[in-house]
């Protein structure tokens, strides 16, 4: 409850139940007890939810390749969905579910971000298993979750490698020739080869379910986890990646292949602009890489690949479309209106909230009845997602900044200091509440609000850079710098916070130090081109033209 920052919850079964899954019981019942009127739920035995997609369906093996067919295509996700609720990493944006409904109706899931999921989409935070689920080629194939599990008992179909050799030859992949490990071993597993576990909560082992084929060679590349060295702890990657091209001839890449790309992105690499947009466009990529590449590409977005931008508004896949959003945030506004309007009318929510809070700010005075009644709708739906999750201080947060983008001060106000009451050290808040002072003129404001966090979050390089910013606009550059060089050394890994400090440094005529700063920079994010761009610029305006031109051949490299 909002309004007393209070919880009154209630609960009828402490597991799992019946009704968790298949939705209110009382027409099952009556089926069941074929009480008076059970006739007309014969079809469905009464269940608000039937969980049928598997009836009728046979997996038959083709003796060329060992896998199996599905007879006919699965027609919908509903039972994948329905495991998603409680096995997703995700964020509900309704405050009822409806048995039926689709998941994105409900509940945003998480994409494959940086710190959830490594690049190549292996589970790193504690993200349960459906955004993996989702990477693997038997959801591709049509597989659901009960094909494997019996969600009645909560066991598997058959033991150890019976499970996965209902679809798969054994003759062909049960054999040492395959696995090249000892019959029973550990390595002869199919689970801990291409579901390597990781622990969470010290003691809860989890089977990454995105089914890959290891990939050592990516782990010599990228540093990326993989099944042969979670066993082999006293070899190398190497050794583990040449053992398999010995094996094998090559280093098989399987489906997900994915993992240099979404890499590139997260080292800033310049080129990693045209090889998202590759991405997106792969429609047999798996579609929640393809909305990943499509949240990186804002940063790279040109005339080369904007087409992706048109792509993703009309992708059939919702976590695409929602994705587009994100990347229509750094183009113009007029192109972020043509190409996001149509987004506020689609069928499924979580796409008509992210639409709602893109064009928010879109002044209603130009619009036409119609097309103010429909904005007016998606977003009162974004507020209704936000108060779905009125104890958390992002959602608080979240509201402000729609209320800002409106031109409501009081709201915008109330909301963000509602963030903050709910939890004092939640930086961001005090941060675009700062801004949303700055930009109304009231720059000491800004300053006391950012002051207000450093007395209880003076950890935060946020609010440490944010400050410096508001001291430099104040002209006050000595006490500034001293904000951003804790903010460069709280957050070592954000090149951008090193490069303003740089800048500040350059500024009060301390090039020697600024220089310096870029330097150990470079070393640590040699592909960020600010900082290359400031060594040239430094290093040709205290004449050291050699090392200036040093600096612009590896930008070159970069930015050809």
């Amino acid at each position: 409850d909002p309004a007393s920052r209070t919880f009154a919850t209630t609960w009828s079964e402490i597991d799992v139940s019946c009704e968790a899954c298949h939705g209110p019981g009382s027409n099952h019942v009556l089926w069941a007890e074929k009480q008076p009127g059970w006739e007309k739920f014969e079809a469905d035995s009464g269940l608000a939810l039937s969980l049928n997609e598997r009836k009728s369906v046979i997996w038959t093996i083709d003796p060329e390749t060992g896998n199996a067919e599905r007879s006919k295509p699965r027609q919908s996700e509903r039972e994948i969905e329905v495991c998603a609720r409680c096995h997703a990493r995700r964020s509900p944006i309704t405050h009822a579910y409806r048995h039926g409904d689709r998941f994105m109706d409900h509940y945003m899931p998480r994409r494959l971000d940086e710190g959830m999921y490594f690049a190549d989409g292996q589970m790193d935070d504690e993200v349960y298993v459906y955004g993996s689920f989702l990477q693997s080629r038997m959801h591709q194939a049509g597989v659901t979750c009960s094909d494997c599990h019996e969600p009645h008992d909560l066991g598997l179909r058959a033991p150890g490698n019976g499970v996965c050799l209902q679809c798969h030859r054994a003759d062909k992949f049960d054999v040492t020739g395959h696995h090249h490990h000892a019959p029973d071993s550990e390595g002869a597993s199919c689970a801990e080869c291409h579901m390597p576990p990781r622990s969470y909560m010290v003691v809860d082992p989890r089977h990454d379910h995105s089914m890959r084929i290891p990939r050592p060679d990516l782990s010599v590349k990228l540093g990326t986890p993989n099944a042969c060295n979670q066993c082999h702890k006293d070899k190398s990657n190497q050794w583990s990646a040449d053992q398999v091209t010995a094996w094998y001839g090559d280093a098989p890449a399987g489906i997900q292949r994915y993992a240099q790309a979404l890499q590139g992105a997260h080292d800033r690499h310049p080129g990693a602009g045209n090889a998202l947009a590759a991405l997106v466009r792969e429609t047999q990529t798996p579609n929640i890489a393809r909305a990943t590449a499509l949240v990186d590409i804002g940063p790279y977005l040109d005339s080369t690949n904007a087409d992706v931008l048109q792509v993703g508004v009309k992708d059939r896949d919702p976590m695409v479309r929602v994705a587009s959003v994100s990347a229509l945030e750094s183009v113009p506004l007029a192109l972020r209106v043509r190409l996001a309007w149509q987004l506020l009318s689609d069928p499924v929510r979580a796409v008509r909230i992210e639409a709602a809070r893109l064009l928010a700010g879109v002044p209603t005075g130009e619009l036409k009845d119609d097309q103010r009644r429909l904005l007016e709708r998606a977003v009162a739906e974004y507020v209704d997602s936000q108060l779905a999750m009125a104890e958390r201080p992002e959602a608080q947060m979240n509201l402000g900044n729609l209320h800002a983008a409106r031109g409501d001060q009081d709201k915008a106000i109330a909301a963000y200091r509602e963030a903050i009451i709910l939890d004092a050290r939640f930086a961001p808040a005090y941060i675009n509440l700062a801004d949303y002072y700055r930009n109304r003129g009231n720059e000491s404001g800004a300053e006391q609000m950012l002051r207000e966090g450093m007395a209880v979050a003076g950890g935060s390089a946020d609010l440490h850079h944010a400050l410096g910013l508001s001291l430099v606009r104040q002209e006050r550059l000595s006490e500034a710098l001293t904000e951003l060089e804790q903010a460069a050394r709280l957050s070592p890994g954000n090149p951008r916070y090193i490069y303003v400090y740089a800048v500040g440094l350059n500024t009060a005529g301390r090039s020697k130090e600024a220089l310096m700063v870029l330097k150990d920079a470079h070393d640590s994010h040699p592909n960020d081109t600010d900082i290359l761009s400031a060594l040239v610029a430094f290093h040709r305006d205290a004449g050291n033209n050699a090392q200036a031109a040093r600096y612009v051949q590896k930008l070159e490299a970069l930015v050809p």
